[in-house]
């Protein structure tokens, strides 16, 4: 599974010139005004994974064949969105659409770039869209529970449980919290999922900083960092100018680039990486000499579930997976001497998949 992170934001905080340098592409308009992104920019990059590499110098694959994320580029939100000012009901439709927010923050100054209330306070911008999309959310529940009550008097067990969902979530966002500090039980989680209330999507916040503070961060970020930490949210340092000129260097480029500004890695690792932790994502990878895969899974899939990912037979005629862990892997110099030092296993249907996992799946047809 791959997965789709959307770009939100205030305008002018540096949302689209992020996006272009994610994707490696001008296709978001970067200008110095408000809604510049009209509609949803998309775009797909490879997940760097330096082990995928090694696997497949090992195994001397023809191909390569990274995981993939998505990035949506949505439209700039303003203060009254949830009403519809600006074009709040067409960010409001795109935000449901995507797994995961990473909600960039302006936490620089410059005087040739606008700021839509006319100041720096990361603070209060991510307290604007927040309480947007709990009004959105909240307006979205009542109607929902009204549309509810005929189900309800028919003894419709779905609609009894949407009820309540649905309140335990009313609850907690009059209480000025967002949906996704309500407490769902294992068995509640697909009802819940099914809702696609705006605040409970997992939240990553991009704290866009100058150039010169990249590799330490700000006042500002670390007020942001608290913030998060206070919400159990994601949170991440990246100057959206240096990942720009980034994206036009070729790799040895970027690594001397990066050293002179003083950090060990692009923005675009790091911000990935804090998207898999935010969403308990995983890697398991297929190897061979045609070619060295790698899958995303989430942390917790069982190997049967893991080779759906591949195929949906190879799931219904799961037999069971040959396992190498990614260490082994290395240092048995591949499957055979891994084979050989024991450390290939045999696991069944109950196997819970490790990162790194290396696996080949047996399935009957």
């Amino acid at each position: 599974m791959g997965f789709r992170m959307g770009i939100v934001g205030l305008p002018n905080v540096g949302k689209s010139t992020l996006f272009n340098a994610l994707t490696k592409t001008a296709a978001a308009q970067a200008a110095n005004f408000p809604f510049c992104t009209i509609e949803p920019n998309v775009g797909e990059v490879a997940v760097p994974d330096p082990r995928l590499e090694k696997l497949a110098a090992i195994a001397q694959s023809k191909q390569i064949i990274p995981t993939r994320i998505t990035f949506v580029d949505i439209a700039g939100l303003v203060k009254g969105a949830s009403k519809g000012e600006g074009l709040g009901n067409q960010f409001l439709a795109n935000i449901r659409e995507v797994d995961a927010i990473a909600h960039v923050l302006r936490c620089f100054e410059d005087g040739d770039v606008t700021h839509v209330e006319g100041r720096v306070d990361p603070i209060a911008d991510a307290e604007v869209i927040e309480t947007e999309l709990m009004i959105a959310d909240m307006e979205s529940i009542e109607r929902r529970l009204a549309n509810l009550q005929r189900k309800l008097k028919g003894g419709d067990k779905e609609a009894v449980l949407q009820d309540a969902l649905l309140k335990k979530a009313l609850a907690v966002l009059e209480a000025g919290q967002p949906a996704r500090t309500v407490q769902i039980a294992e068995d509640e989680v697909k009802a819940w999922n099914m809702l696609q209330l705006l605040t409970s999507k997992p939240v990553l916040f991009v704290c866009n900083v100058a150039e010169d503070e990249a590799a330490t961060g700000n006042d500002w970020s670390a007020k942001v960092a608290e913030m998060a930490e206070a919400q159990g949210a994601g949170h991440v340092v990246i100057s959206a100018r240096i990942e720009e000129e980034i994206s036009q260097l070729d790799a040895e480029e970027q690594q001397m680039f990066l050293a002179e500004m003083g950090l060990d890695e692009a923005g675009l690792d790091r911000l990935i990486r804090a998207g898999y932790d935010l969403l308990g994502l995983q890697t398991y990878f297929t190897i061979g000499p045609k070619e060295a895969r790698a899958w995303t899974i989430r942390k917790g899939t069982l190997a049967p579930q893991a080779a759906g990912e591949i195929h949906g037979d190879f799931e219904k005629g799961f037999i069971r997976a040959e396992t190498i862990g990614y260490t082994d892997y290395i240092s048995g110099n591949g499957e055979a001497g891994a084979r050989e030092a024991g450390k290939l296993r045999v696991e069944g249907k109950t196997y819970e998949v490790k990162d790194g996992d290396v696996l080949h799946f047996l399935f009957s047809s």
